[in-house]
């Protein structure tokens, strides 16, 4: 399984527009072959800051998100929202229980 965890952080005034296009980016993206999850959450300790947790079957499901054109427009729509560059890590992980 491969596990993807990010970061955005926006100016206040960004933070309802990036709100809007992060839940559109997670509910278009939770259908897509491949995902296990994907999710935002709101930071608690930062106001301006959402957090992604995302699991895919595997790094070609991954991937092939990445390819999805209307991926390609949120990344765009959070580069042009976000305060500071966002923040992305990928992981390959095993269940253990």
């Amino acid at each position: 399984m491969i596990i993807v965890w990010g970061s955005v952080d926006a100016a206040p005034e960004d933070m309802d527009a990036l709100k809007k296009v992060s839940l559109e980016h997670v509910h278009r993206s939770r259908k897509e072959p491949g995902c296990i999850s994907h999710s935002v959450q709101a930071d608690l300790e930062d106001p301006n800051r959402l957090i992604f947790f995302e699991e895919w079957e595997d790094m070609a499901a991954l991937q092939t998100h990445f390819q999805v054109a209307e991926s390609s427009t949120f990344i765009e729509e959070v580069s042009r929202l976000a305060a500071s560059p966002p923040a992305i890590r990928i992981f390959e992980s095993e269940q253990v229980g």
